[in-house]
């Protein structure tokens, strides 16, 4: 049996000679992962649109809870109102790349018609790895897919934080190409919500004015943050975050079974991404470290807190440092939470539950630790914007945890 990179590189060479004869123009080293040409630059750094450790959504071959979507989009497709846009929507790690690409590898699959309610495809959007189009996907060279992600900066040599104008552009090259077959050609852009100003704007020309036979699918984690004129030109495909029950059975398709599943789905809201991420982190432990710490409110234990702090200094632990912040902000959510609805049937660690009813026992609580949320959250992104001591600036939201804390007990 061939490995996957044999494969990938027959596949190759089969497209190579199949446009000797009329190549393509060549696409600037700053598109995005490369499709169809791949740079050696963008192959060396980490992709920006897959969890470290967890297959890439492309690889992902069942999506769970998120039939209805799947429903609407084929709706669409068998009825011939397939549109051009579409707006992929919800928050990190539900399974939106997952089904973008289970969208493109059925657009790319079935060849357009008159009418595209002329072709029945399969009541499922799943294409058998086998396929020969899901087999160039797999191996990232399918010739009529554009993957349009944060770019190489080659003089940092290091990705992007956006997604630039120059990125969008190379669009053009792809849409110049004809498809040899007449198939479609499918664009996803993860995320959209990376784009500058500038590159969403040359987005908005393509979906005002769609080359024929192609489908444009964004990925947004905060839709609100688009161009409304993006979102006017899309259809919206909303999905919802995961049940417990399917985020253990999406953690152990990913490889990452885990007996803790009920605790991770509770503390991600039901984010398959997110909790890859505490795994892979030990986030669960440090959680727990973060709720016992937050019982001996409203006078914090000072030693546990100092080791807490100090836990996140140093470059090596920076990683743990963003992990606490996120872990925080968490803590305080589901705090204003539990003031409007009650603590949480499921806890997330041990003593939680007593913690969020003792701490937030009423809305005047919940309108306090929200409104507090929001300004840790604001101090701690501009502390990492300034590169702040992580130590001091643990320290310093704690101690305004502690003075909430108190405020709220007198």
């Amino acid at each position: 049996m061939r490995s996957r990179a044999s494969t990938a590189a027959a596949l190759t060479r089969s497209h190579q000679n199949q446009t000797r004869s009329n190549p393509p123009p060549p696409l600037p080293a700053s598109c995005a992962w490369g499709y169809p040409y791949p740079t050696m630059a963008d192959e060396q750094l980490p992709d920006p649109t897959q969890i470290p450790g967890a297959p890439h959504p492309r690889e992902t071959e069942t999506l769970f809870g998120q039939s209805q979507a799947e429903a609407t989009f084929l709706d669409a497709m068998t009825s011939g109102r397939l549109h051009h846009g579409w707006l992929l929507t919800g928050p990190r790690g539900i399974g939106k790349a997952t089904l973008a690409w289970r969208i493109a590898a059925a657009l790319l699959a079935h060849p357009p018609s008159d009418t595209d309610a002329l072709f029945a495809p399969a009541p499922t959007l799943a294409i058998p790895p086998d396929h020969p189009d899901r087999r160039l996907l797999l191996a990232g060279s399918h010739p009529r897919l554009f993957l349009l992600r944060r770019g190489h900066d080659e003089k940092t040599k290091r990705l992007r934080a956006t997604i630039s104008v120059d990125d969008v552009r190379a669009l053009r090259g792809f849409f110049s190409m004809s498809a040899a077959d007449g198939g479609r050609r499918v664009v996803i852009v993860d995320a959209a919500d990376e784009m500058t100003v500038q590159a969403a704007n040359a987005l908005l020309k393509l979906l005002e004015e769609p080359p024929a036979n192609a489908a444009l699918l964004l990925i947004s984690h905060q839709p609100s943050r688009l161009l409304p004129t993006i979102r006017s030109r899309c259809r919206t495909l909303r999905l919802s975050p995961l049940s417990a029950e399917d985020t253990a059975a999406a953690l152990a398709q990913a490889g990452f079974a885990s007996e803790e599943s009920p605790a991770l789905a509770t503390l991600t809201a039901g984010s398959v991404g997110d909790a890859i991420r505490l795994l892979a982190m030990d986030g669960l432990p440090l959680y727990a470290d973060l709720i016992k710490l937050l019982t001996t409110l409203p006078h914090l234990d000072r030693p546990a807190l100092l080791k807490l702090a100090e836990s996140t200094t140093g470059a090596k632990n920076a990683p743990r440092f963003d992990l606490l912040l996120d872990l925080t902000e968490t803590a305080l959510a589901r705090m204003a939470r539990a003031g409007l609805t009650g603590p949480p049937q499921a806890q997330a660690a041990p003593g939680e539950a007593l913690l969020l009813q003792k701490l937030s026992p009423d809305a005047r609580a919940a309108r306090t630790w929200a409104t507090l949320a929001e300004d840790l959250s604001s101090r701690a992104r501009h502390a990492q914007a300034v590169n702040l001591d992580p130590a001091q600036v643990i320290l310093d939201m704690a101690f305004r945890i502690e003075q909430t804390a108190h405020r709220l007990a007198a």
